[in-house]
């Protein structure tokens, strides 16, 4: 889902790496793995694409000494990008990170490998709550293993904010025009004008999208603009009151100032996945479930998403993981928030709806 645009994580990487408190609890015996999984030599090579700066390195780096494999890591900008490489005659990549509705389009495709799970044992690590969730767009997680995951909501400045943020009627409201940061991208903008009026985020109706739309053309003489990773520091530095952004910006933003908090409005919002996949051009079959079952070891999830900051679907992981991490509401949000949060699904055709009802906002004029 979220990821239409690029990941450029990596001021939250070294944040997260200088300034977590603590570490991984529990790791005392220096054990590296939670439960004592050995990985056998398998060598070839492994290509793999992912977001950019979505994993340890020396994660990598780690398990090319204990396989032998040599790890091709492929960055991509967009699931666009990565659907065009997939369906590419020359396809190279044996494992790949797609969001959800992305990965119901694979299946469609009848483009994946189905996953082998004696070959990957750590999936017993994996929250059921959150494979529930996955089973709503890979039906039986017959293809796919979550990786990281995530809300949308309103990053605010709490000393120029004087009212509880928990609506997204906030971004309508005309005392904060010139200092609300609305999201560059089709899906995570159009969702917030739709869930403003009360419609479901994979609406199949065109009336309903074309108001969506009027709304935030309506809407844009109030915005500082539309933006990605310069949110991120419009919001640190004070620059703004409010912004649309993703729950692990949100906490990295946090993290660097204590003026922000972040809230997932009463209307409800998008629940997203990352989940990793095989697709049915790999070569290093072996290769890959290895590597899947690797970064689903708990120490290893729990490092992998120290590093990231975005939310680990793996239950032992979080048990792992300091409380700093695990008691707060942004990366580890509550069952009633989780309730009212949809995922995006795959809408086929209907794209084109949205797509045209989004450069329609984007074209907009401001006076």
């Amino acid at each position: 889902m979220k990821k239409v645009i690029i990941i450029a994580m990596c001021m939250c990487m070294l944040f997260a790496l200088s300034c977590a408190p603590g570490g991984i609890r529990g790791d005392e015996d220096g054990e590296l793995y939670a439960d004592g999984d050995q990985y056998e030599y398998i060598g070839g090579e492994l290509n793999v694409l992912n977001w950019g700066e979505y994993i340890d390195p020396e994660l990598i780096d780690l398990f090319e000494e204990e396989t032998g494999v040599k790890v091709n890591y492929i960055e991509m900008t967009s699931n666009e990008e990565m659907l065009i490489k997939l369906r590419s005659p020359d396809c190279v990549y044996d494992m790949c990170f797609p969001s959800d509705y992305i990965i119901e389009k694979l299946i469609a495709s009848d483009m994946l490998y189905p996953l082998d799970k004696e070959k990957i044992p750590n999936i017993k690590n994996i929250d059921q709550k959150m494979l529930d969730i996955t089973d709503t767009f890979d039906a039986g997680n017959t293809y796919s293993v979550p990786y990281m995951w995530g809300t949308v909501g309103i990053l605010y400045n709490k000393t120029l904010v004087d009212e509880p943020v928990t609506s997204w009627n906030i971004l309508w409201d005309e005392k904060y025009a010139g200092q609300i940061w609305m999201y560059d991208s089709l899906r995570d903008s159009i969702a917030v004008s739709l869930l403003r009026l009360g419609y479901d985020i994979n609406t199949r109706s065109e009336e309903e999208v074309a108001k969506a739309r009027d709304e935030l053309i309506a809407q844009k003489p109030l915005t500082k603009g539309y933006g990605t990773d310069n949110i991120r520091t419009s919001m640190i530095n004070g620059k703004a009151a409010l912004a649309v952004i993703y729950s692990g910006d949100a906490f990295c933003c946090i993290d660097q100032n204590p003026d922000l908090d972040f809230a997932v409005p009463e209307e409800g919002s998008n629940v997203w996945f990352d989940n990793v996949v095989i697709p049915k051009t790999a070569k290093n079959i072996e290769a890959a479930h290895a590597f899947i079952n690797f970064l689903n070891d708990a120490k290893i999830a729990a490092r992998n998403t120290e590093f990231i900051y975005y939310s680990t679907p793996n239950a032992g992981a979080m048990a792992l993981l300091d409380d700093y991490f695990t008691k707060n509401e942004t990366f580890n949000p509550s069952d009633e928030t989780l309730a009212r949060c949809t995922i995006f699904h795959d809408l086929g055709d209907f794209i084109e709806v949205f797509n045209a009802a989004w450069d329609s906002v984007k074209s907009a004029k401001v006076n």
